[in-house]
């Protein structure tokens, strides 16, 4: 009987097991549930702040995109973690345009925010990043982080009928840590094959014209005039009698040239440059503030009850971030910038309780504001 029951355990462990969909964790995930040998033997988790070069499998035309639209792309570089493949090159990756910033006449270029929805292996595992994390946190404080994002700068010209071309190399943040079946992966990666360095055919279809030279003026040669001749004059030699006058032959006007004009050239046709994604050329000095009740560390260093003004220049996703009070740096710390899906009604420091009992800054949201700073290892 006691074999019989422990059998019946097993199976529905087993099946347990094999039921759970790894995916997107928490942000301070620490996997409590299993001993760190059978989490690491069945699952590969990518840490937060993890980039995924991604190279565009579909256009994003001009006078069409809009938020809302898919976005496909192949991942162009593997990721691979403590020397385990985690994510091969070859993945296909679908997203979402959530805003977009179309090119002006004063602005050549367009700003996008995309969030990313799934991971497709080659041997068809899929893995959904879903919405927002919520699980096992506070909704204040991770609710509303987007799994994934890219928040591509594209230099182009208003004129250009893509924004975004085939083959267009863009990077996805993973914004919190992500968990893959280990055995799923490692049946992907031996189907997957490395990508040919082919370039990618581009989507436009703007095609440059020559110009014609045209032809030249035709000129028909006018006749030239006659001189004439004088009058001849015959003396009489008789007082008397007058001379007598035969008169010459006037002269005569010639004609002008006769001008036929030639046909004007045509001018040939241009196209604008291809678009080319870089970073924002503006470098974004940004300010906010923080009030601290209690006595907190961030990455190490303590900060004292009080006021602080928090500087950084960039817009992430990796920035330092300098605390300064009355102008004075007291710390300067790694962060990393997360991108929510909604505006912070308040500023909500985030804290870690120690196992000495002291705090550790986690996060700072700030009000009215779509991002957030976290201070973590991953950020260093």
């Amino acid at each position: 009987m006691r074999r019989l029951l422990l059998a019946i355990l097993l199976t529905a462990v087993g099946c347990a097991a094999q039921g759970a969909a790894p995916g997107p964790l928490p942000l301070d995930f620490v996997d409590q549930a299993l001993p760190a040998s059978a989490a690491q033997k069945s699952q590969i988790v990518i840490p937060a702040g993890t980039t995924v070069a991604l190279a565009l499998t579909r256009p994003v035309w001009t006078e069409a995109a809009k938020p809302g639209d898919s976005i496909y792309a192949q991942t162009v570089f593997p990721v691979a973690i403590n020397n385990q493949m985690a994510i091969p090159a070859g993945t296909y990756v679908e997203g979402q345009i959530d805003s977009l910033a179309r090119p002006g006449w004063f602005s050549p270029h367009a700003q996008f925010q995309i969030h990313f929805t799934k991971l497709i292996f080659a041997n068809g595992y899929a893995l959904a990043f879903g919405g927002p994390q919520t699980a096992t946190l506070p909704v204040n404080e991770n609710a509303d982080v987007i799994p994934a994002v890219a928040n591509p700068y594209v230099e182009v010209s208003r004129a250009s009928d893509i924004l975004l071309d085939n083959g267009s190399q863009i990077e996805m943040v993973l914004q919190i840590p992500l968990a893959l079946n280990r055995d799923s992966v490692a049946d992907a990666v031996r189907q997957s094959h490395p990508a040919q360095p082919v370039p990618s055919k581009s989507a436009t279809i703007c095609r440059p014209t020559p110009g014609t030279p045209g032809t030249s003026d035709t000129v028909i040669p006018g006749t030239p005039g006659t001189p004439g001749t004088p009058d001849t004059v015959i003396p009489s030699g008789v007082p008397g009698v007058p001379d007598t006058v035969i008169p010459g032959i006037p002269a005569t006007q010639g004609t002008s040239d006769t001008i036929i004009p030639g046909t004007p050239g045509t001018p040939g046709t241009s196209c604008p440059s291809p678009p080319l994604i870089t970073s924002n050329p503006k470098s974004l000095q940004n300010k906010e503030s923080f009030q601290t009740s209690a006595p907190m560390r961030v990455d190490g260093k303590q900060l004292s009850v009080g006021s602080y003004q928090l500087a950084w220049a960039g817009s992430g996703p990796l920035v330092q971030v300098d605390f300064r009070q009355n102008a004075n740096v007291i710390v300067s710390v790694p962060a990393r910038i997360v991108t929510l899906s909604r505006k912070s009604p308040s500023d909500q420091p985030a804290t870690l309780t120690n196992p000495d009992g002291s705090l550790s800054l986690q996060s700072l949201r700030f009000a009215g504001e779509t991002f957030a700073l976290y201070f973590d290892r991953n950020a260093q």
